[in-house]
């Protein structure tokens, strides 16, 4: 409105000082006598433009709360451990889950804070996602056999959290490197599907200097058991003998890297696992953990 009223001064007080004011404030005065007349029955219009205003900016407001604290009956179930989202949804359309003692089967269906949520008969509590990233040290095993010799690698987070968590994917005892913990189980099972699209890397020692022609023949893919393996990148590691290499997978089963090599008659003395889905070894010795940061998580989530 200033910028318009300034064009008007401009535009009408320069020709009005060189000419002098004869008739021409009357229909400028009839204007403005006009214009009360008209203003009178549009009142009401006016003031319901205004209103939409703080109307919107209520409306922008209201989701917010609903979506920090309402959550699908779905991820809820998810959250408390018992099962996937996926098997989730199969329970509920089974009549398998209620709210407040209600049976709920409707898809999509929210929980509010203070509702009780009775799954398969028990009563769930939801626990809080926790993430947790380990450089793993030698000796230490995924596997939940009882082994006098090694031990579990849940011993080295067990101070973290209290939370159920459990390790993404399988790591051998001789296996160092990086390995995601986590309660979250849509996220379990994410990263432990075939097609994965997330990339690790690992630094591997073999027993004797790989050849440039065995190295390219990797690069173009392996048959390993029937099944074509593609390789994202390897190579020897710079200022390093030629016996460690650089290796990008996007496989989650440690167990083939120890096959691609052994497949081309070299025995792999050593696997270290140096990055995860973007995540790497900066600042974490061996045998430490640390949870992941809020973007980590973002980042895992949308890999």
């Amino acid at each position: 409105m200033n910028k318009k009223e300034g064009n008007n001064k401009r535009g009408g007080s320069r020709p009005n000082s060189t000419r002098p004011s004869s008739n021409k404030p009357k229909p400028a005065m009839a204007k403005r006598a006009q214009g009360p007349k008209k203003a009178k029955p549009t009142t009401d219009d006016a003031t319901a433009k205004r209103t939409p205003k703080p109307a919107k900016a209520v409306q922008n407001n209201v989701p917010k709360p609903l979506k920090s604290d309402d959550i699908r009956l779905n991820k809820y179930i998810s959250n408390s451990g018992a099962c996937s989202r996926r098997d989730a949804d199969i329970y509920i359309q089974s009549g398998n889950v209620k709210v407040n003692n209600i049976v709920i089967t409707e898809m999509g269906y929210k929980v509010k804070p203070g509702d009780v949520v009775n799954f398969d008969g028990s009563v769930l509590t939801p626990e809080r996602k926790e993430y947790i990233v380990l450089n793993k040290p030698k000796n230490f095993t995924t596997s939940n056999e009882d082994d006098a010799d090694h031990r579990n690698v849940l011993e080295l987070v067990r101070a973290a959290t209290n939370a159920k968590i459990q390790p993404i994917g399988r790591m051998d005892k001789n296996t160092t490197g990086l390995l995601l913990f986590t309660n979250d189980t849509d996220m379990v099972r994410k990263f432990s599907l075939p097609n994965q699209k997330s990339t690790k890397i690992y630094q591997v020692t073999l027993d004797k200097n790989l050849k440039f022609e065995d190295l390219e023949k990797i690069a173009g893919g392996v048959t390993l058991d029937g099944h074509k393996l593609y390789v994202d990148e390897i190579s020897y590691i710079e200022n390093e003998p030629k016996t460690e290499i650089g290796l990008k997978l996007r496989t989650p089963n440690v167990k083939v890297v120890r096959a691609i090599f052994e497949s081309f008659k070299y025995d792999v003395l050593r696997i270290d696992r140096v990055s995860f889905a973007g995540l790497t070894k900066k600042n974490l010795p061996r045998g430490n953990w640390r949870f992941l940061t809020e973007q980590e998580i973002i980042n895992l989530k949308n890999v």
